[in-house]
């Protein structure tokens, strides 16, 4: 918890204008109720108008003060409060950017969106909560207890009884609640991951008709989740009639027992009056900390889903600089590398071991589930959980910053993704200061250039969420341009040409290799046409390495690769 408690440290001069603010407007409420006992018994009572008007207008002081307050008050509350809301998704934003994809798969992407949404809100308004009703609870309280003393003693403890009644009650039911609470929190996330997953798979949905079958699944999180919080507004709605109640009773009370005392000659009526105002602002001060200590458990089951994220540990490394020595000839070098994903039954890779230099180009292939996509993931810094060494230029990856090694590395994923904006705003994600020049030179040898020239707004046209608007060939090719833009010292194509025609594979793949002849270049593909003049070519075969070589050198020692050569061509084409 001292961790959000750090994001307040730089609102504290706020916080103490804010409490500050609190106890003033508390100050007041208590000598409203002495005003008035005073107005009763030397003015009302003695008939003196004059002394009517000065405390009265005394009165209308103290309210207008109590007024001005309580707006400062709530108005720094609020602003201390969005700017917590602001640091927390911030900090809970950038965590997620620099967690590994294991790391952040243990979340997944539903439950990290509800805690950067629902969770954070439910802390900012714990904490608004916190200082306007629970801070000056106990204050008020204990001085309006203090004033009754004064005042009569068995008035006092007959209060101090209701309030104690009061707090047993409000005991019971929020112990019950916490469980309901948590519970919520998880159907939450469920409801969330349910909605993204059918919105974002609405044509598969669709292709295959299973609208009805999905919108079952639908109805029984929304029901769940429904059923839920009904059962905790339920408890929480059986508090305030009964606290209202009890209040009522404690009015009835003070008057009857005060009338005694009044007709005994033990009391003052102004004192009667006085009490059933400390009465009030006891027992009202007394559900606005209920209030208040309601919020408090919803906001410890955020605060630890919250602090769940915030607290792992980074697999990242403080060393921010790769300095390129003389002496190193390989950009990669995988040595002995295993890796499986989380919970699988069997790696996904075993033992790999090759290398990567300069001005070479290397490609991947394999069948289907071989893992060539993983290595891609893996010198990216995606994963950290294998065993073995992934070098770049003779470092380990896993002590290197994610931010140092990616900055090296113009990355191609296998599902191409464009951002929303613009297409100029996405080409610049390789490079936000690119010039003009570059732009066009990268679209260029992309072979995106003439189709964005056709297009009436040019690089100024819009992009839909996710690149929607665009097929997919279209994508693979702004994206390559993208990591072109970038001129970094590696090239990763993570099976990024397979999208494209033969010929404009064919024409791409001829500049590109006059581009990235001073960088070393990793293909991971499935056709062979985009890969047989590479450098050297490793062949997977369920997650090992079952040949490395020239295409003409494995074809003559590599079975595996020779038959997904057979798959592709004809015995005329391979001879």
């Amino acid at each position: 918890m001292k961790k959000l408690f750090s994001f307040l440290k730089s609102y504290y001069k706020e916080t103490i204008v804010m409490i500050l603010c609190v106890f003033i407007q508390g100050f007041g409420t208590l000598y409203i109720p002495t005003l008035t006992a005073d107005i009763v018994d030397n003015g009302i009572l003695q008939g003196d108008l004059d002394y009517i008007w000065r405390i009265g207008t005394l009165m209308i002081l103290v309210a207008l003060t109590i007024m001005s307050f309580s707006i400062f008050g709530t108005y720094l509350s609020s602003k201390i409060s969005a700017y917590l809301g602001r640091d927390l998704r911030n900090a809970l934003f950038q965590k997620a950017q620099n967690l590994s994809i294991d790391k952040f798969n243990n979340f997944g992407p539903a439950s990290m969106i509800s805690r950067n949404t629902s969770d954070v809100t439910k802390i900012q308004e714990a904490f608004s909560s916190s200082v306007e009703m629970l801070l000056p609870a106990p204050f008020m309280a204990i001085a309006g207890l203090v004033l009754t003393f004064s005042k009569d003693t068995g008035l006092a403890i007959s209060i101090m009884g209701i309030m104690v009644v009061i707090l047993f009650l409000a005991f019971l039911i929020i112990k019950k609640a916490i469980p309901l609470l948590a519970k919520q929190q998880t159907l939450f996330d469920k409801m969330n991951k349910n909605i993204r997953e059918k919105i974002t798979g609405v044509r598969v949905i669709r292709a295959f008709n299973r609208m009805d079958y999905e919108k079952s699944r639908m109805d029984k999180s929304f029901f769940d989740y429904n059923k839920t919080v009904v059962s905790i507004n339920k408890l929480f709605a059986i508090l305030m009639p009964i606290i209202t109640l009890i209040m009522n009773f404690s009015t009835l009370l003070i008057v009857y027992l005060g009338n005694i005392r009044v007709t005994n000659g033990s009391m003052q009526l102004g004192d009667i009056i006085a009490v059933i105002g400390y009465s009030s602002i006891i027992l009202m001060s007394l559900i606005m900390g209920l209030a208040g200590i309601t919020s408090l458990p919803k906001a410890k089951i955020s605060a630890d889903r919250i602090l769940a994220v915030l607290n792992v540990e980074e697999d990242d490394s403080s060393e921010t600089s790769i300095n390129e020595t003389a002496e190193v000839t390989e950009v990669i070098k995988f040595d002995k590398v295993s890796f499986g994903y989380a919970n699988a039954e069997e790696p996904v890779l075993e033992d790999i071991s090759f290398s990567v230099k300069k001005g070479q180009t290397t490609a991947i292939v394999g069948s289907t589930g071989s893992g060539k996509s993983t290595i891609a993931s893996l010198l990216m810094g995606f994963y950290h959980s294998y065993t073995g060494t992934i070098s770049y230029k003779g470092k380990n990856i896993k002590n290197l910053s994610s931010a140092a090694l990616r900055e090296e590395i113009g990355y191609v994923p296998q599902k191409a993704f464009l951002f929303s904006g613009t297409i100029l705003d996405n080409l610049k994600h390789g490079k936000k200061d690119a010039t003009d020049e570059e732009i066009t030179h990268a679209c260029k040898i992309a072979q995106v250039n003439d189709y964005i020239n056709s297009l009436n707004d040019r690089f100024e046209t819009s992009v839909a969420q996710g690149g929607n608007n665009f097929s997919g060939g279209q994508k693979q090719r702004l994206a390559i341009a993208r990591a072109l833009i970038k001129k970094p010292e590696l090239y990763v194509f993570d099976d990024s040409f397979s999208a494209l025609d033969y010929k404009t594979d064919a024409k791409l793949r001829s500049l590109l290799k006059k581009e990235t002849r001073e960088a070393a270049m990793i293909i991971v593909a499935q056709r062979i046409n985009t890969i047989i003049d590479a450098d050297q070519i490793i062949v997977l075969d369920e997650g090992k390495v079952a040949g490395i070589g020239t295409h003409q050198t494995l074809l003559e020692t590599c079975l595996p690769y020779k038959q997904i050569v057979d798959s592709q061509f004809s015995k005329e084409d391979i001879a």
